[in-house]
């Protein structure tokens, strides 16, 4: 089964296999399948025809992949040109919904890199270090 460009599990319950699709989650699975009279426990290559129509139906009113991507990438640029906080956050890459950055939000800011502590004779190499020849 293919929706919105997207190929569906055969193997897999209806209510899994669709929240492959970007934009259905969980529970918009559950009111999708009720709209449609399908029940959840269902194989996707068990379903007939008519079930298929009907839920392609039922996602043609919900936004998705990329509309969907689209829309919230729009929203994110409108934030970051009005210069709001949010679009500060995210154009710096630094979380966005008030969560702390000193000691977390390591998957929005990336591997660790050590500033600070660095051997002498990597500071004499780099021009960092100052040698005194009066204190020797």
């Amino acid at each position: 089964m293919r929706i919105a460009g997207v190929n569906i599990p055969d193997e897999k319950r209806i209510d899994a296999s669709l929240t492959y699709l970007y934009g259905v989650g969980k529970s918009n699975v559950y009111q999708i399948l009720n709209k449609a009279g399908v029940e959840a426990s269902k194989r996707t290559k068990t379903l007939s025809e008519e079930e298929q129509r009907k839920i392609q139906k039922i996602l043609e009113g919900y936004k998705l992949e990329g509309d969907l991507k689209a829309d919230i990438l729009g929203n994110i640029k409108r934030l970051k040109e009005i210069g709001a906080y949010r679009g500060l956050r995210h154009s710096r890459n630094l979380p966005v919904r008030g969560q702390r950055t000193r000691s977390n939000a390591r998957t929005k800011r990336g591997k660790r890199v050590t500033i600070g502590a660095i051997k002498k004779e990597v500071a004499a190499k780099m021009g960092l270090l100052k040698e005194n020849k009066e204190n020797k």
